[in-house]
């Protein structure tokens, strides 16, 4: 009798394992079965996510990319689980999550809610605003000093749309070219063919602070929107993004990301050991005192 209770018991948990395995879906079931999850990574969106250089990938939001990866490798009980790399840009990080070719993102994303049609979001780990940089010797300040000339921005950001409409709103008459990476947006400064780059500031201080001559940039004292960064999970995926979101709150609560915070923020970085010198916005200690992944600026 005793062995056959232990049978039954053994046959009870074999079959609940399977339930749990068939009742997997979405990107949980394609990394359970593969055993791989895949993290998309920018290349040079400091200190977010880019290459050092040795060509690897690093930066804050893959600190906390990684993080997560523990979290669905425990949840899946994976004795082992692969943590592929994938780079994208900016005009290809929404569709390559939507088609499945990469989990997560983890680079420099505004969350907006023009996004949330296609691709969902973490809550919020970063929060920036568009400026632009320029020459000082250029003595820019304001969208009035730049009609007619030629500006840059980064194909596939929400700060190129944003300038493209007020370029047409104020009737300023800009030549704006989309950059393809923000490396390739702030050469074009850097060499005369454009008047000032327009992006998210933080992203801004990381290439002026890692440039050659930092002293001869300045980055617009006035900010033009606010912008929620976020972890772009796939959409319509509620058992998955409850395990990414989850992650990231436990992150919140424990007070880890606010170490990671400090590693990439306020202390040297690779690749030249540059103290970005940015402390904790007070919208940032909001948005981790109580998590959220809206895209409306306004809750920031």
């Amino acid at each position: 009798m005793k062995k056959f209770v232990l049978f039954s018991a053994a046959l009870a948990l074999a079959a609940a394992s399977t339930v749990s395995a068939q009742d997997l879906s979405g990107r949980l079931k394609k990394i359970k079965d593969s055993g791989t999850l895949t993290l998309g990574y920018r290349d040079s969106s400091i200190p977010f996510s880019y290459l050092d250089d040795s060509q690897k990938s690093i930066g804050y939001s893959m600190d906390i990319c990684h993080k997560i990866a523990d979290a669905v490798k425990s949840h899946l009980k994976l004795s082992k689980m692969q943590v592929a790399l994938s780079p994208v840009t900016s005009a290809t990080r929404i569709p390559l999550v939507a088609n499945g070719t990469v989990d997560l993102e983890c680079g420099s994303t505004t969350n907006n809610t023009e996004r949330q049609q296609q691709v969902s979001f973490a809550p919020t780990t970063f929060v920036t605003a568009t400026r632009f940089v320029a020459k000082k010797s250029a003595k820019l300040n304001d969208l009035a000093d730049f009609k007619g000339k030629t500006v840059v921005s980064t194909a596939g950001t929400s700060n190129l749309k944003w300038l493209t409409e007020e370029n047409g709103r104020q009737k300023l008459g800009l030549n704006i070219i989309p950059a393809k990476d923000h490396a390739d947006a702030f050469l074009m400064v850097d060499s005369g063919r454009a008047a000032a780059f327009f992006m998210d500031d933080i992203l801004l201080y990381g290439l002026v602070a890692n440039s050659k001559q930092p002293d001869q940039w300045m980055v617009s004292s006035k900010a033009y929107t606010v912008e929620p960064y976020g972890i772009i999970e796939p959409k319509n995926d509620p058992a998955f993004k409850k395990v990414v979101d989850d992650a990231v709150i436990a992150l919140m609560k424990s007070g880890e990301l606010a170490k990671i915070y400090d590693k990439w923020f306020n202390q040297p970085i690779p690749p030249r050991n540059v103290n970005l010198k940015v402390p904790m916005s007070d919208s940032l200690k909001k948005a981790i005192a109580n998590p959220t992944d809206s895209g409306d600026p306004e809750r920031y």
